[in-house]
C-alpha cells in the first residue's frame, strides 16, 4: 500500500514540480514554522541541488541528452 501511494506520488511530483523545488518548498516551510534554523535551510537546499545535478549530469554523460 505505501509503495503504491510512494509510486503515485512520484510520478505526479516528477510531472508538476521538481524535486529541487520540492526540496526547496519543505525547507522554506520548515525554516519558517522554526523547525529547521536558517543555517540549516542552506545546507539543506544546498546539498540537495548539488546531489541532484551530480546524477543529472552522469545520467546525461551516460546516455547522452534527452531528447524530452
Amino acid at each position: 500500500m505505501v509503495a503504491r501511494l510512494k509510486a503515485f506520488a512520484d510520478k505526479y511530483t516528477e510531472r508538476f514540480i521538481s524535486r529541487k523545488f520540492l526540496a526547496w518548498l519543505t525547507a522554506t516551510g520548515l525554516c519558517a514554522y522554526g523547525t529547521v534554523t536558517s543555517d540549516n535551510w542552506t545546507a539543506i537546499t544546498l546539498a540537495y541541488i548539488g546531489t541532484q545535478a551530480l546524477v543529472d549530469m552522469a545520467v546525461k554523460w551516460k546516455h547522452g541528452p534527452s531528447d524530452a
